[in-house]
């Protein structure tokens, strides 16, 4: 098949590419221009070379900094402007990586498109990794059900370690198996709320108050916080530990709290993302990346809106956020969380 496989220069695109390539299969690479962090792209379009010149294939330099910005990176200033928790990686999958560059590569006449991610399809669905430490199938759930047909996957059946392990076996990709691996979030150097510092004022003091309302101190700007989050704030009188339960950034005031106030048993999606036909599911819920599933019931309306009921009480549900829903390792749904 002629494939083009994501290269960012790491060691587990590199992996892809070559697995491909001697299994027979036409490659082409192609790196992705996201953002425009100073240095980044020159040190990892020269690794994409090494490869692409040990490989003997084409490559490509996608410049998508102007999607990216209009998808993934205002979306996430303006999530936290909204006093919600965005989820940047979940938006990039579906418009950026298996969006536009899924675009780029069938105007090649590519018949797949290939990335490092760890995660396998089987029957148009998506079935987390071997590797379950290293799992991205939460992630991938934001994807456009169409695209899943053109999409691979050849790490998924793979080890971490096994992939390191199989690039230091070759003399030429020995450095790529020992480098420092990629931040989760790739345009966030530090922190997230330097980020927002390039559009507003984050340092703006404002009350903190008790779930029944009462001013309990102060915070240094509702911005720095998330839901759950236990320290950075001011508590008077406070004899344990006190939990953000909500954040009101019109009035630039957060509710806190003890952690039992922090359960939740139900809550909503907007746009639900089905990848099977049906009107209620009774599965399992992860409501973040690390988080373990959770048995539920959900209810789909017209609207394409959403009830999720939980079997098992959960800690600190963020508005924002990303929940996905599993039938056991299979991705079944996925949806933004009201």
């Amino acid at each position: 098949m002629k494939i083009l496989v994501a290269m960012s220069g790491g060691v587990d695109s590199t992996v892809t590419a070559y697995k491909l390539k001697n299994a027979g299969h036409e490659v082409i690479g192609c790196y992705m221009k996201l953002h425009g962090k100073p240095n980044y792209h020159e040190e990892n379009i020269k690794k994409v070379e090494k490869v692409a010149n040990f490989l003997q294939i084409p490559y490509h330099i996608l410049d998508l900094q102007e999607d990216f910005k209009d998808k993934v990176y205002m979306p996430f200033v303006n999530t936290y402007k909204e006093g919600k928790t965005p989820n940047p990686c979940a938006l990039c999958n579906r418009f950026i990586k298996l969006g536009k560059l899924l675009e780029f590569a069938k105007s090649l006449g590519c018949e797949k498109l290939a990335t490092g991610h760890y995660a396998r399809l089987e029957n148009g669905l998506i079935r987390t990794a071997v590797d379950e430490s290293k799992d991205q199938s939460y992630f991938l759930a934001s994807a456009d059900k169409e695209a899943l047909k053109y999409l691979i996957f050849p790490l998924g059946e793979m080890k971490k370690e096994d992939v390191k392990a199989f690039a230091s076996s070759i003399e030429v990709l020995k450095s790529f198996a020992t480098q420092k691996e990629s931040s989760e979030i790739c345009f966030v150097e530090n922190t997230y709320v330097q980020v927002l510092d390039q559009f507003m004022n984050t340092k703006i003091p404002g009350e903190v108050l008790d779930s029944s309302g009462k001013i309990v101190g102060k915070h240094e700007g509702y911005m720095h916080y998330t839901i759950g989050k236990r320290r950075g704030f001011e508590v008077k009188g406070a004899h344990e530990p006190h939990f953000v339960l909500k954040i009101n950034p019109e009035k630039n005031q957060i509710v806190v709290g003890k952690k039992e106030e922090l359960k939740i048993n139900e809550f909503e999606l907007k746009n639900i993302n089905l990848f099977i036909e049906a009107k209620n599911l009774n599965c399992e819920v992860k409501i973040r990346y690390r988080s373990k599933s959770t048995p539920c019931e959900v209810k789909i309306f017209e609207d394409k809106s959403a009830k999720i009921t939980l079997k098992e009480s959960v800690y600190g549900i963020a508005s924002g956020q990303m929940a996905v829903f599993y039938d056991g390792d299979k991705v079944i749904a996925s949806g933004f969380i009201e």
